[in-house]
């Protein structure tokens, strides 16, 4: 799991870091900083968020690969 994974679950459930951290259990400081790249996601966090998501394995891996895919930007038109 990564930062940008993060961002996604939580907009996408239109949430606020603050909003997030607190279904998270942890501190709205700590998803600021990683969003930002400043701290990293340990396995704790990731646990947590995995657990108040329902989020198991198969789903992170497609979340993962939907961001890639969207960061390659959209085709242009033919």
């Amino acid at each position: 799991m990564n930062k940008e994974v993060i961002k996604f679950i939580r907009q996408s459930y239109n949430m606020t870091q603050r909003d997030f951290a607190r279904i998270v259990s942890c501190s709205f400081s700590l998803i600021a900083l990683v969003e930002v790249g400043k701290r990293r996601v340990t396995e704790d966090l990731e646990h947590k968020i995995k657990m108040a998501f329902d989020i198991d394995d198969k789903q992170l891996q497609s979340i993962t690969s939907l961001i890639s895919e969207f960061s390659k930007g959209i085709p242009p038109f033919m």
